[in-house]
């Protein structure tokens, strides 16, 4: 397979190991470039383990398998290092720089970055795609609400290019008006260009757009296939949907 064909990230016979016990069990999955792959399934499921895989934040020691990204292997990478080859992650809890502003947090983004001219279009792009940090690009970040922590954690990740953007339950703890923009600013990046898996507790807005979707339960990926397919699937629907 030519590497244009390639995936831009393939899992294959992924395990991670908690001591005695097996948080992943053996899992397969790919992006491709320029799709919108969700990865779904309740708490506990092994979804941020498998993400915690991929970027390199677990002893390699505790992960068997193959990671590949962009047609190389990475799963005896250094966290560090990927941001340089253009991976990206949104962590579970947001994780922005609380006593830095926003424009701040944003410049961190781009610490990969020397084009400056370049770096302050996109803060610019970024501003038009979630404004309210515009109109707060001088507030600390400590202070904004949950919603907009979320949108200055992906912005801030949307700063060094990324050419896979990983987004780690981007819901959790929000009301469900801010849900609803966060949704839909993930629908907006994906239109831009940017390859992203969501790892997603919020089943029904994750389907909603998404392309793909793996369901993953204790471990497992049990389902997989088309996201509307799979909205409509009775097992899906019944275990997530409250059919």
């Amino acid at each position: 397979m030519s590497a244009s064909m390639l995936p831009l990230l393939q899992v294959t016979d992924l395990v991670v190991k908690y001591g005695g016990i097996e948080a992943v069990k053996g899992i397969d999955f790919e992006v491709r470039k320029g799709e919108l792959v969700t990865l779904i399934g309740a708490n506990g499921a092994g979804k941020t383990t498998t993400l915690k895989a991929i970027t390199g934040t677990l002893p390699p020691s505790q992960i068997t398998g193959n990671i590949s990204y962009a047609g190389e292997r990475i799963d005896q990478t250094a966290a560090f290092t990927l941001v340089k080859r253009r991976l990206a992650m949104v962590p579970e809890g947001r994780g922005v720089f609380a006593r830095m502003s926003i424009r701040e947090n944003l410049l961190m983004g781009a610490y990969v970055r020397d084009d400056q001219s370049g770096v302050e279009s996109d803060i610019e792009k970024w501003f038009t795609v979630f404004p309210r940090l515009k109109e707060r690009a001088s507030q600390l970040a400590g202070t904004l609400s949950g919603g907009e922590q979320q949108m200055l954690a992906m912005a801030r990740a949307l700063m060094s290019h990324p050419k896979l953007l990983l987004l780690d339950e981007p819901s959790m703890g929000l009301a469900p008006i801010m849900v609803e923009r966060i949704f839909e600013v993930i629908k907006t990046i994906a239109a831009q260009g940017v390859t992203i898996l969501l790892v997603e507790q919020n089943v029904r807005q994750a389907l909603r757009i998404a392309q793909r979707a793996y369901v993953m339960e204790t471990g497992k990926i049990v389902l997989t296939g088309d996201a509307e397919q799979l909205m409509q699937d009775s097992r899906v629907v019944e275990a997530y949907l409250g059919g």
